[in-house]
């Protein structure tokens, strides 16, 4: 275990509070004009998946959880949750689905991602911060309609809707965030 302030966690870290380890799903700092800076950070115990919000002076000491960061590509996803596999070692792992969360709609077959363990117990899974993916259904462009105007709901062939230009019509293959889902550009391929 490493103490460190509470103004230096960030999303994904893993801390431990009363011999449970937390993992970080979000953490905010908070600096008023009067009085003392603090530091929210949101948490989901990793043994049973309760989420808690603890407040903590900036400065305060919390003690982090030393953990393995691999990159491991997704294989398929079954009643017992999701399965991955490192490539280097072959080693193949099963992530719950609670780990995964909103995320899991962006995984793809093949897609690397980088999984962090703590006693080879998966804790997080973070995925590419762009992918590609085709559109599938999508309204027609309307003629006069500009590129600035607004965006219109598309549907992606993973069957997440997603808001993109005008321009953009049935059978495109577009740039997604993953981590909100919003349209970056035209893909380049």
């Amino acid at each position: 275990m490493v103490k460190v302030i509470a103004s230096q966690v960030r999303k994904g870290n893993v801390l431990e509070l009363d011999n449970q380890l937390y993992v970080v799903l979000t953490a905010e700092n908070f600096h008023p004009g009067k009085g003392t800076p603090t530091t929210q950070i949101d948490m989901r115990r990793i043994s049973d998946g309760v989420k808690t919000t603890q407040r903590y002076k900036t400065t305060e000491q919390v003690e982090r959880a030393f953990i393995e960061d691999q990159d491991f590509n997704y294989l398929y996803q079954d009643a017992d949750g999701y399965h991955f596999m490192n490539m280097e070692s072959y080693e193949q792992i099963q992530v719950p689905e609670d780990v995964i969360g909103d995320q899991k709609v962006w995984l793809q077959e093949g897609v690397s991602c980088r999984i962090a363990r703590y006693n080879e117990l998966p804790i997080s899974v973070e995925l590419p911060a762009r992918m590609v993916f085709e559109v599938v259904e999508t309204e027609p462009a309307m003629k006069g309609q500009t590129a600035t105007s607004s965006y219109k709901p598309a549907i992606l062939n993973n069957g997440a809707r997603s808001m993109v230009p005008p321009h953009i019509q049935t059978g495109t293959r577009i740039v997604i965030q993953t981590e909100d889902g919003s349209y970056v550009e035209r893909a380049k391929d």
